[in-house]
C-alpha cells in the first residue's frame, strides 16, 4: 500500500513538473474593427491603410474595416461595443461627453476615449453653376444636401447654417444623402448644392469638380467667430480641386480616433505606436493624413486620452 501512494505522489509531482514547464498557450487572436465612414470619404481609404498596418504589425491580430454614416455612428457603435477604433469629427465628440440630445446622445457616453486627434475636415459647400448660388444667403430656396441624418457633416450643417440665420425651412429642398449621392444628384440636376465635412481633395468633390462647371460657396469668418471651439477659420487653397482659381474661406473642424475604455491597453497602445510609426502608408492612401502630427495629436482633446495611447505619448516625450 505504502508502495502504490508513493507512486501515485511521484505520479502527481511528475504531472504538476510537467504542466508548469509546458509552454504557456498561445493568446486569443485579437479584433480590431476600424469604423470609417462612406466610400467616397477620407476615413474610409484611412481606415483600410490602418487597418493594414495594424494587421501587418500588431501580431495575433485580425481586422475588418466597416463603413459607416461616420462620427455620431461611429461613437455609438464603439459605445456598443461593436469597433475597437473609429473616426471622428471633434465637435461630434464632444456633443458624445457631454450629453447633447440634439445630436443623438441622450446621455454622456462615459466609456469614450481619444487615441489621437489627427487631420482636419475642412467645411466645403458647392452648388452647380446653372443653380446661381455664390454665397450662404443663396442657399435659401434651394435643394441642399447636408450629409446623412444626424451624422457628423449633418451637425455641422445645422451648426453653421443656424449661425448664418438659415434654418433647413428656409431651403427648397433637404436632403440627407451620403457624399456620393449628393454628387451624383447635382450632376443629374436633381439638387443644387451639397455641404460636404471631409479632408481637403475628396474623392465625391474631386469627382463633381470634374464633371460640371460649379461654384465654391465661401463661409465667411464670422461665422466660426460665432459658433467657437472646435470651429476655426481656415480656407480652402486654390488649386485643391479643378477649376478653383482662388482660396475659398471656410471653417476646420479636427478629425479625431476614438476608442472605448473597454479596450485592451496594450492593444490601444500598439493602434496608437503602429499609427505613428507607419505614417508614410496613410498618406499614400489619402493626402489628408499630411497633417497627421504626433506632437499635436495628444493637445486640446473634449475626452480624456486612453490609458494605452497615453503611456505611447509618455514613452515618445510628447506628454
Amino acid at each position: 500500500m505504502f508502495i502504490k501512494k508513493l507512486a501515485a505522489t511521484r505520479l502527481a509531482g511528475a504531472l504538476a513538473a510537467a504542466v508548469a514547464l509546458a509552454p504557456a498557450p498561445a493568446s486569443a487572436q485579437q479584433f480590431i474593427n476600424v469604423l470609417t465612414g462612406g466610400t467616397s470619404g477620407v476615413y474610409y481609404p484611412l481606415g483600410v491603410a490602418l487597418a493594414k498596418v495594424y494587421s501587418d504589425n500588431i501580431p495575433g491580430v485580425k481586422t475588418q474595416v466597416q463603413a459607416t454614416k461616420a462620427s455620431v455612428e461611429n461613437i455609438k457603435l464603439i459605445q456598443q461595443g461593436r469597433g475597437e477604433i473609429g473616426f471622428a469629427l471633434g465637435d461630434s465628440v464632444k456633443a458624445a461627453v457631454e450629453g447633447d440630445n440634439d445630436a443623438g446622445f441622450p446621455a454622456p457616453v462615459e466609456t469614450l476615449r481619444a487615441i489621437a486627434a489627427i487631420y482636419p475636415n475642412y467645411i466645403q459647400i458647392v452648388a452647380s453653376r446653372e443653380s446661381g448660388i455664390t454665397d450662404l444667403a443663396g442657399l435659401k430656396g434651394k435643394a441642399l444636401s447636408v450629409g446623412a441624418p444626424a451624422s457628423g457633416t449633418e451637425l455641422n450643417a445645422r451648426a453653421i447654417l443656424g449661425a448664418a440665420g438659415i434654418t433647413y425651412d428656409d431651403l427648397g429642398k433637404t436632403e440627407y444623402l451620403p457624399f456620393a449621392e449628393s454628387v451624383e444628384l447635382i450632376k443629374n440636376r436633381q439638387l443644387d448644392a451639397t455641404l460636404q465635412s471631409a479632408g481637403l481633395g475628396v474623392a465625391s468633390i474631386r469627382d463633381l469638380a470634374s464633371s460640371v462647371p460649379i461654384n465654391f460657396v465661401a463661409v465667411p469668418a464670422d461665422i466660426p467667430a460665432k459658433l467657437g471651439a472646435p470651429f476655426d477659420a481656415a480656407e480652402i487653397p486654390a488649386g485643391t480641386y479643378d477649376g478653383q482659381t482662388e482660396a475659398i474661406p471656410t471653417i476646420a473642424i479636427t478629425n479625431m480616433l476614438v476608442t472605448s475604455s473597454e479596450v485592451d491597453e496594450e492593444l490601444v497602445y500598439q493602434m496608437t505606436k503602429q499609427m505613428f510609426e507607419n505614417l508614410p502608408a496613410l498618406v499614400a492612401a489619402h493626402n489628408a493624413a499630411k497633417a497627421i502630427d504626433p506632437k499635436t495629436a495628444a493637445k486640446n482633446l473634449p475626452v480624456p486620452l486612453h490609458p494605452g495611447a497615453e503611456r505611447y505619448y509618455k514613452e515618445a516625450g510628447l506628454l
